[in-house]
């Protein structure tokens, strides 16, 4: 009885309270990188010369205008819209940090565990900046059974994923597109140069569509499409991971299981710095 008296059992540690995400931020590596390097080009244009002379609207109308013709050839007019949109989530997307999503799930696991699963409903309305966790504790609480809960969450889990890889398709295949239209436009100049001769006058303006649209393509591949779509897929691949955490942790909470094996779990699935101890 002393050793007992001496050695009382320990209580777990409240788990700090993890605020949900306020909304997107802005990602400065993006955009510190983008602008960055569109000011070291212009940079060089101005202090080598005039840089009205990399202003030619064909040269422009060539590039631009057959980057997206024929990226539609390749995707739908609808998708290749909505490329433009998705392009904004690489500079503005909320950030979420795989070991916060476990923390999370668990504190709500926890919180069902010890006052039933209908006690969950108090803690939807700090669930609307996270919606595909905010639809799953609805489902939950909806007394939708754990087989079915489950199998939408990694149904509109994959769904919002392959979204995510055709818009990085439309822009990677812009980025290989482009460069082909500044290539188009290089022969479009010189012919037009070799077949005027006679009237020097237009040897320059042909001259520079020749040269200006394989600028224009090399900039919009190399500095924007490609590196945009690299980004999506980065950004894809942390959403896919934390929705698939959401999707887990809610399913354990729909079968009523023991969050310490919800634990053991999300940590198989974590990387090896990111896991959680949330019980000890």
């Amino acid at each position: 009885m002393a050793n007992v008296a001496a050695n009382p059992p320990r209580a777990r540690r409240p788990a700090k309270k993890r605020k949900a995400p306020a909304g997107p931020t802005l990602d400065f590596a993006t955009l510190v990188g983008a602008i960055g390097a569109f000011v070291v080009i212009g940079a060089a244009m101005t202090l080598g010369g005039s840089p009205g002379s990399f202003i030619d609207i064909p040269a422009m109308l060539i590039v631009l205008g057959g980057t997206f013709l024929v990226s539609s050839v390749s995707f739908s007019i609808t998708e290749v819209v909505q490329a433009q949109r998705v392009m904004l989530q690489a500079v503005l997307y909320q950030v979420v940090e795989p070991d916060d999503a476990a923390r999370h799930v668990l504190t709500l696991a926890d919180h069902a565990r010890k006052n039933g699963i209908l006690a969950i409903q108090n803690t939807l309305k700090d669930l609307k900046t996270m919606p595909f966790l905010y639809r799953a504790a609805a489902m939950v609480i909806d007394g939708m059974p754990p087989e079915q809960v489950e199998s939408i969450l990694m149904r509109e889990a994959d769904a919002i994923r392959q979204r995510h890889i055709r818009s990085a398709g439309v822009l990677r295949r812009a980025g290989e597109v482009a460069p082909a239209m500044g290539l188009i436009g290089t022969l479009v100049g010189l012919v037009q140069m070799l077949g005027n001769l006679e009237d020097p006058s237009t040897i320059g303006p042909s001259m520079a569509i020749a040269l200006l649209t394989t600028f224009y393509g090399a900039v919009l591949a190399n500095m924007l499409f490609l590196p945009l779509a690299n980004k999506l897929d980065r950004n894809s691949e942390a959403e896919s991971m934390i929705n698939q955490i959401y999707a887990i942790g809610i399913a354990s909470i729909s079968r009523q299981e023991n969050p310490r094996r919800l634990e053991v779990e999300l940590n198989t699935i974590l990387p090896p710095a990111r896991r959680v101890e949330y019980f000890d």
